[in-house]
């Protein structure tokens, strides 16, 4: 082979590489966080509170701005005021649909108790200060920008991309379904998708550098249980040995100080190696020290007293949430009532796991009523997908000095509705100062996020997503 040749040959790959990268959409993005933080303030300011949620109003926000760019989409409601949003952007039909899910409803607010005004969408020292700036309507103003540029760029596509804003995430498997419930049951072949990205994930920031970024692969499943004692009614003046609230509370200290057995799964065992390899040497040690026998229980008791997350993460949690029993100050109840917040680890064989808790309670005046199961047990999401990779390749161009970490969300999301139908789900989500968002996340009455933050999701989605469907 002449040199010419030999040379031509080990320089093809190259070329080949720098043709695809010039040939890559390029965003305009300076543009574009103008009109994402448009897009954002406008659906914070729609008081979408559930209840009631009237989410319809926010569908109809998203309507107008798909219609100004020809993207066409679906509109599913089985209440009126309650409508989700289906948009789609066709891609040739190589490889299946990619869904992106961001839900438009939010918790309720206390307004006495809130700073600014809720529904106000205030900008102020670099931050939107408003219910559903973190949950979610992040979320669904990234995934609105992510449609009108790939149709804006004409971006040639392998598989369709879905975006979903959908109702009633906050109270998924309530009386009537008329979120993600409703979908996959009643309008599954509209939103079937071999990839999903929704909540559930964030950008680890300390100290105003990025240390990780989490990719929810797996989450809690909500399996709640009321204890009830029972015993004889009586005047308060004669107590009784056989007193409902007295069974009660020695039944709800038992429970909330057991401790269940510890079940990392491929997620969270990979969360802890992973996390270790960019820890402080005592850190690390601790982490490592999760599956030395000898010292898994005082880890476990560190993670109690200081990072209750991780100690979350750790096994099937549970919390006492309300108390009731009782309706005078001199009357002894015949009933009182204790509810269980069980979170638990998606693989949790529940009826063995009350069984336990009844002998850890261990008195014949106190039952068990597990509550209806709401989201589905489902196994977690692959780490060695295409999906996951991209996500991972997100990370290296926008945070190169960070790395990727799979985590095990301690909450719920719709997500699980997805993976239970086979579907390859993984949560993202904003940057987020791990100080700030203790303050500041999800559900409080002081919730903000940073204008960088929201801009960085939208970065975030755009390459991750443009990595797997644009045509190559």
């Amino acid at each position: 082979m002449s040199n010419f040749r030999r040379h031509a040959y080990l320089f093809a790959p190259v070329l080949l590489a720098l043709t695809a990268r010039a040939a890559e959409p390029v965003v305009d993005w300076d543009k574009a966080k103008a009109e994402t933080l448009l897009h954002y303030q406008a659906v914070v300011r729609i008081n979408t509170s559930n209840p009631p949620g009237n989410e319809s109003a926010v569908v109809n926000y998203l309507k107008g701005a798909l219609d100004s760019e020809g993207i066409s989409y679906q509109v599913f409601a089985l209440e009126p005021n309650r409508a989700n949003l289906v948009a789609r952007l066709k891609g040739n039909g190589s490889k299946k649909p990619i869904l992106i899910l961001g839900h438009t409803d939010t918790v309720g607010v206390q307004r006495e108790k809130w700073p600014v005004d809720p529904f106000g969408a205030v900008r102020q020292d670099g931050y939107v200060w408003g219910r559903g700036t973190t949950d979610n309507k992040d979320c669904v103003a990234a995934g609105l920008m992510l449609m009108l540029q790939l149709k804006r760029l004409h971006v040639p596509l392998d598989r369709d991309v879905i975006f979903v804003a959908e109702a009633s995430e906050e109270s998924s498997s309530g009386p009537v379904p008329v979120g993600i419930d409703y979908l996959v049951k009643e309008h599954w072949p509209d939103i079937e998708a071999e990839y999903a990205l929704a909540e559930g994930g964030f950008v680890h920031s300390e100290n105003g550098r990025v240390r990780f970024v989490e990719i929810a692969a797996t989450e809690k499943v909500p399996r709640r249980a009321t204890l009830v004692a029972t015993g004889t009614s009586g005047h308060g003046s004669r107590p009784r040995r056989d007193n409902s609230i007295v069974h009660l509370s020695a039944a709800v200290s038992k429970v909330a100080n057991w401790v269940p057995p510890m079940r990392l799964n491929d997620v969270t065992r990979t969360f802890f190696e992973r996390l270790s390899t960019i820890s402080t040497p005592e850190e690390a040690a601790r982490y490592r020290g999760l599956l030395d026998p000898q010292q898994t229980a005082a880890v476990q008791e560190y993670f109690a007293d200081h990072d209750i997350g991780k100690y979350s993460a750790l096994h099937t949690s549970i919390a006492p949430t309300m108390i009731s029993g009782g309706f005078r100050q001199n009357v002894i109840p015949s009933q009182a009532e204790a509810t269980l917040d069980i979170r638990a680890v998606p693989d949790e064989d529940m009826t063995a796991f009350f069984s336990q808790m009844e002998r850890i309670i261990g008195d014949p005046a106190v039952k068990i009523v597990p509550s209806a199961p709401g989201r589905p047990q489902a196994p977690p999401s692959h780490l060695d997908t295409e999906m996951f990779h991209a996500l991972e390749a997100a990370q290296r161009r926008l945070y190169p000095n960070a790395i990727t970490i799979p985590g095990m969300v301690t909450g719920a999301t719709d997500l699980s509705q997805l993976r239970a139908k086979g579907v390859q789900a993984y949560g993202i989500g904003p940057r987020f100062d791990e100080a700030e968002f203790a303050e500041h996340g999800w559900h409080s009455d002081v919730e903000r996020l940073s204008e960088d933050s929201l801009y960085g999701l939208a970065q975030f989605m755009w390459y991750a997503v443009l990595n797997i469907a644009a045509s190559k």
